[in-house]
This record gives structure tokens, sequence and C-alpha cells, in this order.
């Protein structure tokens, strides 16, 4: 029964590392995730504000962002996020041995071994021995923290893609807003044709019309 507690407790702590290592996933696919898009949404802005592209280029710049949008949300955000709760596919418990193992020197081979143990002391017919190792080797690992392994730090350098964007946008907004407000009224009515202004325009008084 001793033996049932201590690999259940190993069980748990594999969990909590696969939740972690999805977690981080997550944090990171969010931040490419605002970075890629937000960085094309500046580019076909300013392309289609400066260029008057014709409707079917918009149309394309809109499904490439469209596509956009949809790939980067679908794998870079919901699909950790479903793993993150246990509803999609997860990485096995061999697997995280192994990231884990990446980490912590010596530790990978002796998880898969108790895994591989369990497996062995289910079908076999003297389990004592079986056990007796998969709970010395249990105890060993008891002290690693296997979350460890798992640094939410490293996710700072894709912070900095976000960023970028961002403080773009903000100065964009404050500067010129109307350059958005145009160039996106423009791309929302893709079909249309939408003449670029004369850069000059005659205006008309007493004396006849002049340049302006």
């Amino acid at each position: 029964m001793h033996q049932e507690g201590n690999y259940s407790l190993l069980l748990t702590k594999l969990d909590q590392f696969i939740r972690k290592y999805y977690l981080n996933q997550l944090m990171r696919g969010s931040l490419l995730f605002v970075a890629v898009n937000l960085l094309l949404y500046l580019g076909f802005s300013l392309l289609e504000y400066y260029l008057y592209l014709p409707p079917l280029f918009r149309q394309v710049l809109i499904g490439l962002f469209g596509l956009s949008i949809f790939s980067t949300l679908t794998f870079w955000v919901a699909k950790p996020a479903f793993s993150y709760f246990s509803l999609g596919k997860r990485i096995s418990h061999e697997q995280a041995a192994t990231i884990i193992g990446r980490h912590f020197q010596n530790v990978e081979d002796r998880l898969l071994n108790i895994l591989q143990l369990r497996q062995q002391s289910i079908t076999a017919s003297s389990k004592e021995l079986i056990e007796a190792s998969i709970n010395q080797k249990i105890s060993q690992l008891k002290p690693v923290p296997f979350t460890a392994a798992i640094n939410f730090g490293e996710n700072k350098r894709y912070l900095k893609y976000a960023l970028i964007p961002m403080i773009l946008l903000a100065l964009i907004l404050l500067g010129s807003p109307n350059l958005l407000r145009e160039s996106n009224e423009r791309l929302i009515y893709s079909g249309r044709t939408f003449e670029k202004p004369a850069p000059f325009q005659y205006l008309l008084d007493g004396d006849g019309p002049f340049q302006v």
C-alpha cells in the first residue's frame, strides 16, 4: 500500500509538470500570437493607406490575415489551452520524464525505469522484488522538483516581439489616428474601388480657378 502511495505521488508530480509545461506553451503562444498578427495588421494597414491597393489585392490581404489569425490561434493558443485543461492530447509520462531529464541530470533514466518497472509488475508473477525496486527509486526522486524544469522567465525573449508592434500601434494611434481608420475602412470594404486623391485640388473664386 505504501508503494502504491509513492507511485501515485510520483504520477501526481509528473501531472503537475505536464500542466506547467502546457501553461508555459500557452504563455509563449499568446505572445507570439499577438506579435505576428499585430505586425501583419499594421503592415497590411500601412500598405493599403499609402498604395490604395486594387480590390483583389485587398481581398488577398484580408484572406491572409484571417488565415493567420485562425492558424496561430489554433496551434499557439487553443491547442495548449485544451491540453492544460486535459481536454486535448497531452504528452505521456514517458515524454515528460525525457523533458525533465534534460534539466536534471540522471533523472530521465530513473524515471523511465520506474514507469517501465511499473508496467512489468502488473503482469509479473513475483512482484515483491520489482515493487521494492520501484519504491527505492521513487524515494530517491522525492526531493526533485519536477516543475522547476519549466522556467517561465524564458518567455521574456518573446515578450519583446509582442511589445514592438504594440508600441508601434500606440505611436500611430497617437500621431496619426486617421491612418488606421481610413485604411481599415478600405480593407473592410475590400470589394470596392477607392480612388487615390489627387495631390492638389482646384478651388474657384471670383477671379477663376487656382491650384492648391
